[in-house]
């Protein structure tokens, strides 16, 4: 088998052409989180996406050594980007030695993206526990189930844990918040806003924090 067998496809001939619209400063919101919600509710509305909300979280541990995963957004406004997990995944430990992190929104079907960089903190106990009731209790069983990011030897040592616990908690009965989970909140210092444009020309505008609170708008080449 030669190298171009094993990869039954030409990927450097795969390109799509994008859009010809694109985006300008005058169209822009004031503030990072207004222009997010704009291009959310198209996304979330018209964008043809399975999971608007599915963003990928990038992290580094204290040495530097980085690792990405998609988690859903579930909440925003203007103090930042909230996420939930276990706080002892590998992502939580990452942010407890480093709390820098990206955050990427890729939605492709709209040939956009949303990146974000900023700080990670740790929601309240009493914003993590609102938001755990509404959770399905299926999702609030799995929470305690899962050692999130922990090596197991089988499928079965999840699915066994689980069944304990729904024997535990039935359907209707309160399951308790685990104490090792709960949300993170993504302070953001940039934000860009990407629009794939023809020829690869696509319009970058980033809004960057200042010292003062406000934020500076900047373009950035393709």
């Amino acid at each position: 088998m030669t190298d171009r067998d094993a990869v039954p496809f030409d990927l450097a001939s795969m390109r799509k052409q994008y859009r010809a619209e694109g985006l300008s400063e005058t169209e822009l919101a004031a503030t990072p989180v207004e222009q997010f919600a704009r291009w959310f509710k198209q996304a979330a509305t018209d964008g043809g996406l399975f999971e608007p909300n599915a963003m990928v979280v990038s992290t580094a541990d204290a040495e530097g050594r980085t690792s990405a995963r998609t988690v859903l957004l579930k909440h925003f406004d203007e103090h930042g980007f909230v996420f939930y997990t276990n706080y002892d995944s590998r992502k939580a430990r990452d942010l407890a030695e480093n709390p820098y992190v990206s955050l990427l929104f890729p939605w492709h079907p709209m040939a956009r993206q949303v990146l974000v960089t900023g700080v990670a903190r740790r929601t309240g106990r009493d914003e993590t526990a609102a938001y755990f009731r509404t959770r399905p209790h299926g999702s609030q069983l799995g929470a305690w189930a899962s050692a999130q990011s922990s090596v197991i030897s089988t499928r079965a040592d999840i699915d066994d844990a689980y069944a304990e616990l729904a024997a535990r908690y039935p359907e209707g009965e309160q399951v308790p918040v685990p104490p090792n989970w709960g949300g993170f909140r993504v302070a953001p210092q940039t934000v860009e806003f990407w629009q794939g444009r023809e020829n690869r020309l696509h319009d970058r505008l980033r809004y960057v924090e200042q010292p003062d609170g406000s934020w500076r708008v900047e373009r950035l080449s393709p």
